[in-house]
């Protein structure tokens, strides 16, 4: 008989099997600190494709010429189902020798295996249903009959107990998440290495941190000696100098409290990158809540390292702007699984992958311990998801090695509060150390404009009175909190008056922001006499670097109108403060965050007559604004706790659950930018023929505006766009559709953030 195989191709099971457990078992020794085969991964890697050797499963292997039959949920049927027979020998085996608490505590090890193709299940309707089925235990005794190597069927001297589980009942499902990682990351990396020898080779070859570091140095260096000698650059070198300082203190939550223009991004590197190197951290991790901040972000930390090639991050976002040739096999490869030193991604992504159940998402998961994770501006954590996000961020720093940075001008109040309502009470972040010695001083020094505030909060002042104000400015942005309102404002102004919004596409918006930059250096030199007044919505606020002497703000959060304040004076060119002028909108913002967030910002600064961006006023706006918010809408919390008596856990459910942006009410509109219309036809005809490569939609993410779902299949119906594959819409040749200042002409359609992907 021929030996039994894991895969086409002569990969032999038996070695497969025994890989991935040696491999599993790696992954998860930070956090499993015993002999390799006495853990948990070990045994999930030795028997997650025990159902291969059933005849079956064999039988159909060799009948099949396709690398992809292994995989559960494609076409074959019965015969190649083979997930449930190493779960059911966990619960056998382990309740044969350690009775009812063996069998207990094996669905850890049901858990990751039956899910290792389909994603972790929840185990009340649905895994155990399974588990119980005449199939499932069909598919056992057929594996056993084939009578499997005695080293395989053997779990040696493991004794499964869940006295040591990382944070105990808290931390179950955390901890099973990063152990499936383990198991998934492991045959993923077996299994791709049996296909393509190469590959392996290809994961290689990023510079390792303690490089990084000398490399960021010396550019600092460099920085520094060129730099014009100012007061505002002199405090970004101070700055810079306390994050190196406290770099070497403990594992834990950090906050890095820095006004815009202050240098933070830099900054917060440079500790993340120290903190690594003396605490023997394996990666960072830059989490970031914008898209147009990643893609700024990125291009600052590829010039920081281009002395050590082109590949030294991994950027891993849906709008990464990559071309065929700049995307190598190695940095696809890596995205997959994060095993880079240094990762750019969004909060999106990283969160979304922190309680996820497929496996493509989980698979990085293990990848996040003992590695620094900064989270820049922080105040942009999403209300909604805050508890069950502040709950695994403590799991990660009490249990896996983790350091957390909150990085932001505007640091949110994430400490443990009781707001007198036991559904918003926060189980926060108590252990925060600050890393500037002196935050209220350094925001004296850095006070760089006066806030006006309106005279009486309740009444609105008409679109007609803004724009009349603004036209008399010479240099002046307005930023409103939706895009029906920045329209309305823009059509009010003169005709050369530029606009930002979510409508447009990124490549458009880049255009106009470049433009705006030169404008404003233009006007500075004075190159450039003629007026610059600019329309926004909230996407210039954050990671935009621009300039005006003169901002106008809609009524918003106060960290909005903080963030506003960020693109004021912001270098500190004028001999006197920049304005920031508040007003209240003629309409009312849309019911939800948006209005709880302005009416916390009312309440906080009601009789206010001192700064209103005094940084002891945030504390007190984010606990108003919280106490109004479901701090978890969708009980994520609740589905993660783990039933003592069972195990289980709503794994699937909480995952689907905890969607930071809902798929099902937004769509994605490929748009027609007569700027770039040779790029995007070229492009559009490749998607017909090849299909959803995945660097031709990297591409074409360039050119697509997210709007609601209901606009987009009116305007299908109505022809104004075509849908040539599910979940793509792609606008129409349709002269007008798309106008060259304001971006896709739509009816008005519900908040949606586009900013954020995943």
């Amino acid at each position: 008989m021929p030996e039994p195989l894991a895969h086409s191709g002569g990969h032999l099971l038996a070695a497969h099997l025994q890989s991935v457990a040696g491999m599993a078992a790696c992954f998860s020794e930070a956090f499993e600190p015993m002999a390799a085969n006495q853990r948990w991964a070990y045994l999930a890697g030795l028997w997650h494709d025990l159902g291969k050797y059933r005849s079956g499963f064999q039988r159909y292997l060799a009948q099949s010429n396709n690398p992809d039959a292994h995989i559960e949920g494609k076409v074959g049927g019965r015969e190649k189902t083979h997930s449930a027979a190493g779960a059911l020998w966990a619960m056998q085996s382990l309740g044969d020798r350690h009775g009812e608490n063996g069998k207990l505590a094996a669905r850890v090890l049901a858990y990751l295996i039956a899910g290792h193709h389909a994603g972790l299940g929840d185990w009340s309707g649905g895994l155990s249903e399974r588990l119980n089925g005449a199939d499932s235990h069909a598919e056992l005794s057929e594996a056993r009959a084939a009578n499997p190597p005695e080293t395989i069927l053997s779990h040696g001297d493991f004794v499964p107990s869940l006295k040591s589980v990382p944070g105990g009942a808290e931390g179950f499902s955390l901890w099973v998440r990063i152990l499936f990682s383990c198991l998934v990351d492991a045959d993923f990396l077996d299994t791709e290495a049996h296909f393509d020898a190469g590959k392996p080779a290809r994961r290689e070859g990023f510079p390792p941190l303690e490089k990084m570091l000398i490399a960021f140095n010396h550019y600092m260096t460099d920085k520094a000696a060129s730099a014009t000698p100012s007061i505002i650059n002199s405090l970004r070198a101070d700055i810079l100098r306390q994050c190196r300082g406290k770099s070497a203190q403990p594992t834990g939550f950090y906050s890095l409290t820095v006004p815009t223009g202050g240098g933070k991004t830099l900054s917060s590197l440079a500790f993340a990158l120290e903190h690594a190197q003396t605490h023997g951290k394996r990666r960072v991790i830059y989490a970031i809540p914008y898209t147009s901040i990643i893609e700024q972000t990125v291009d600052v930390f590829r010039e920081v390292f281009k002395a050590l090639g082109d590949e030294v991050l991994i950027e891993h976002h849906s709008q990464a702007d990559v071309a065929d040739r700049d995307e190598t096999a190695r940095s696809r490869l890596a995205c997959e699984n994060w095993d880079a030193p240094l990762v750019v991604t969004t909060n999106v992504q990283l969160f979304e992958s922190l309680f996820a159940a497929k496996t493509s998402r989980c698979r990085k998961l293990h990848n996040l311990v003992e590695s620094v994770i900064v989270l820049d501006e922080a105040q942009q954590l999403p209300p909604e998801f805050l508890q069950p996000i502040l709950d695994v961020l403590n799991l990660l720093v009490r249990h896996y090695g983790v350091t957390v940075v909150l990085c932001t001008a505007t640091q949110p109040a994430l400490n443990t509060t009781d707001y007198f309502d036991k559904g918003r009470d926060l189980r926060g972040l108590d252990n925060v150390r600050e890393i500037i010695d002196n935050p209220d001083a350094l925001f004296d020094a850095l006070q760089r404009v006066a806030v006006e505030l309106p005279h009486d909060w309740q009444t609105p002042t008409p679109w007609t009175d803004i724009a009349a104000q603004l036209t008399t400015e010479d240099c002046v942005l307005a930023i409103v909190s939706t895009r029906k309102a920045a329209r309305e404002l823009h059509r009010r102004l003169p005709a050369d008056t530029l606009h930002l919004s979510a409508l447009m596409c990124g490549a458009h918006r880049k255009a106009v922001i470049d433009r705006i930059k030169a404008r404003l250096k233009a006007k500075r030199d004075g190159r450039d006499l003629n007026p610059l007044r600019v329309v926004s919505t909230q996407v210039v606020e954050a990671g935009v670097d621009i300039d005006f002497p003169v901002v106008y703000r809609a009524l918003a959060g106060l960290d909005s109108i903080a963030q506003a304040a960020g693109r004021c004076n912001r270098e500190g060119h004028l001999s006197a403060k920049g304005r920031v002028v508040v007003f209240v909108p003629p309409e009312p913002l849309p019911i939800g965050h948006l209005r709880k967030a302005a009416q916390a910002c009312i309440s906080t600064l009601h009789g206010q007559h001192a700064d209103p961006l005094a940084r002891a006023l945030f504390a007190a706006y984010f606990q108003q604004f919280y106490s109004t918010v479901d701090l978890d809408r969708k009980n994520i919390v609740t589905m993660l706790k783990v039933e003592p008596e069972t195990l289980s856990v709503q794994f699937r459910s909480a995952a689907d659950a905890f969607r930071m942006i809902d798929d099902q009410d937004s769509a994605i509109v490929v748009v027609r930018y007569a700027e770039h219309r040779d790029e995007i036809e070229k492009l559009l005809g490749m998607l017909a023929v090849q299909g959803p490569a995945r660097w031709l939609m990297r591409k074409l993410q360039r050119y697509t505006v997210s709007i609601h779902r209901r606009a987009a299949d009116k305007m299908l119906a109505q022809g104004s766009l075509m849908l040539p594959m599910p979940g793509l819409y792609v606008q129409q040749d349709v002269e007008g559709l798309y106008h060259p200042l304001l971006g896709l002409q739509i009816e008005d359609v519900p908040f949606n953030p586009s900013g954020l992907v995943i």
